[in-house]
């Protein structure tokens, strides 16, 4: 699969570099997800001189309470890492054990496709070790399994951003002889769990199509039918969702959306909509769905309802007509 890109994270200055050394990739900054103000900080990509900053404003309506339910859309990831572990801690203590958390990381205005997967990669990788680091506790580190795609990706994570923590670091699948071709050697997922492990996260299992299989059976062997849980993050299941794999070419992934994703609780989702008539696709959990406009600096609320809509719905029917 493709690698996490190198990057380097300032205050303080550390670099580190990919260990896929036969593939030339693009040098980016990040800089590290920080506190100010009181509203968080954000996140920024710099590449040689250019710098893409990204910054959302509220939601407007009635901000008088700050929970999970009157969630308003972030202004900053630091805003959207805390939501989202609010909405894991609400879905958790209401028994929801299949979870899912999905939104950009290019920006939180940008579209699946903006950024270089690489670099989408690297980004979810920092957000992830954020959302650790607010949402585990200190005491269950070694009692929390991160899956990363595969075994590189492990060893890319130990020398970057998840250097010295004690969370457990795994992997879904690992290269085969034939990697260059896309096969990897599937690895037997009750082989790498542990007795005393009580959550797995999962981090991006999307750029191969094997990875969301291996999910399943992780599932399968490892959580249902024990007080585990399973946190899918930024693992764009849309493309399942949306028949993007053609179901004749990839008929277990496709039994994929009958057969597992319904049992998953979107507990936190962005997914944004470019055009004139655009906007955004926003769910924390306990709240309903939400499609949200830009207007005027702020966003307003133009549909919401108990269940996820279709992108296709929210597309070509919903946003049209607001």
């Amino acid at each position: 699969m493709a690698m996490a890109t190198s990057y380097s994270i300032s205050n303080p200055p550390l670099t580190f570099k990919t260990s896929h050394l036969n593939k030339q990739v693009p040098n980016w900054r990040l800089t590290t997800i920080r506190s100010g103000s009181g509203r968080g900080g954000m996140l920024t990509m710099q590449r040689r001189t250019l710098r893409t900053c990204f910054h959302v404003c509220a939601v407007t309506g009635d901000q008088s309470t700050s929970n999970a339910f009157s969630a308003k859309f972030p202004s900053d990831y630091t805003e959207l890492i805390m939501q989202a572990k609010e909405a894991t801690e609400s879905a958790f203590k209401d028994g929801k054990q299949l979870l899912e958390i999905e939104f950009p990381t290019a920006g939180l205005q940008s579209v699946p496709g903006d950024g270089e997967g690489g670099i989408e990669m690297t980004g979810s990788m920092l957000l992830i070790r954020e959302f650790c680091d607010h949402f585990v506790p200190a005491e269950k580190a070694t009692w929390t399994r991160i899956f990363f795609p595969e075994a590189n990706e492990v060893t890319f994570a130990r020398q970057s951003a998840f250097e010295g923590c004690s969370l457990k670091l795994d992997y879904l699948t690992k290269p085969s002889l034939f990697e260059d071709f896309g096969f990897t050697t599937k690895v037997k997922m009750a082989d790498r769990v542990q007795p005393n492990d009580e959550t797995f996260l999962v981090a991006y299992p999307y750029f191969n199509v094997n990875e969301m299989l291996v999910v399943e059976e992780l599932y399968k062997e490892a959580v249902l039918s024990t007080e585990r849980k399973l946190i899918i993050f930024n693992g764009e299941l849309d493309r399942i969702r949306s028949g993007y794999y053609p179901p004749f070419f990839y008929p277990k992934l496709a039994e994929l959306s009958k057969t597992f994703l319904p049992k998953l609780e979107t507990v936190y989702y962005i997914h944004n909509f470019k055009g004139s008539k655009g906007g955004a696709l926003f769910r924390c959990y306990p709240g309903p769905w939400k499609v949200l406009r830009k207007v005027g600096g702020s966003f307003i609320c133009l549909h919401e309802q108990e269940e996820m809509p279709s992108l296709k719905e929210v597309a070509l029917d919903i946003l049209p007509s607001a």
